[in-house]
């Protein structure tokens, strides 16, 4: 099967967000300025975590992480996109069509369990605030870390490999702005059948075990929040958590409408839509959530900002 791709297909195109030509620098020039944000806030979150030690802490721990996998989340999907609208070919080689959506499946799978592993993180925080350093370990926040990216790793590269084993011979033209497994099955003219059935029986594995982490570990906190008898109290231990609480309306808000939306209603056009949020918006949006709403964030920043005029000065 593998030699009958290589025969047949040696590269694609991506169509892309739209075909008008009248918008394709004006999307280029919006989706540069979202990137540029993208990798300034996450090298940004990464750095300062790292220089200031009073963010050296669990929260922040798992918080570098998540803005090291928005950083790679981005540059996989947001580069090619933009060489795309001003490129009037659109291609893109087989392999590294193949590289893309392997490195995509990874980085959101892993940013799944990630989420989960905060909504962990937050729960022990302030339902067992006296145990929180010694729960939280170091080797613990290792531990919760590593196997997420391990077991998205193999799952990215087992799935990959199954969807480039089927034949591509009818068409090479991917609707889509970059290569996603939906779009790439609506070319294949082999059975997609077993393909389909993994895709849903790893994606709704993934998205309802960390989802129901989330949900339970949301469930004690704000079970131990109410039970809290001044409102100061209450309002500080909620603001403990309410960075990641958005962050995780977000992303899963945004793949349960792409991924459990009715099926008349669902189109590769919606895919589109809805790929576009979760694979360029919300890697830029997640660092400015952490840092707007985030007085450590703030003080960290504030801090290493004198620290640089007083060493200009």
């Amino acid at each position: 099967m593998a030699n009958t791709n290589l025969t047949v297909v040696t590269e694609f195109i991506l169509l892309g967000i739209t075909d008008r030509s009248e918008l394709q620098v004006p999307f280029f020039l919006l989706f540069l300025v979202i990137y540029a944000i993208t990798l300034v806030g996450n090298l940004g979150m990464i750095v300062l975590i790292r220089v200031d030690r009073r963010l050296h802490t669990p929260m922040y721990f798992f918080l570098s992480h998540l803005a090291f996998l928005d950083l790679c989340y981005s540059s996989t999907i947001t580069p090619k996109m933009l060489v795309n609208f001003l490129d009037q070919s659109k291609t893109i080689s087989y392999y590294a069509c193949a590289a893309q959506l392997g490195c995509f499946l990874m980085f959101m799978a892993t940013e799944c369990f990630l989420l989960a592993g905060m909504a962990y993180d937050r729960y022990v925080a302030i339902c067992n605030p006296l145990l929180y350093h010694v729960v939280m370990s170091h080797k613990v926040c290792v531990h919760l870390v590593a196997v997420p990216y391990v077991y998205s790793v193999c799952i990215a590269l087992f799935q990959t490999i199954l969807t480039f084993r089927l034949s591509f011979c009818s068409s090479n033209k991917i609707n889509h702005f970059f290569c996603d497994d939906m779009p790439l099955l609506a070319l294949s003219c082999s059975s997609t059948h077993t393909k389909q059935v993994l895709i849903f029986a790893f994606g709704g594995f993934g998205m309802i075990t960390s989802s129901l982490i989330v949900l339970i570990s949301y469930l004690f906190i704000f079970s131990t929040i109410l039970r809290i008898r001044s409102t100061e109290g209450k309002l500080k231990a909620f603001s403990t958590c309410t960075s990641h609480l958005t962050t995780v309306t977000i992303f899963y808000g945004t793949l349960i409408f792409m991924y459990l939306q009715p099926s008349t209603n669902h189109s590769l056009d919606t895919d589109k839509v809805a790929s576009v949020f979760y694979t360029v918006a919300i890697p830029m949006l997640n660092p400015l959530i952490y840092s707007l709403r985030n007085k450590e964030v703030k003080n960290a920043l504030r801090n290493v900002m004198s620290k640089k005029r007083w060493n200009f000065k």
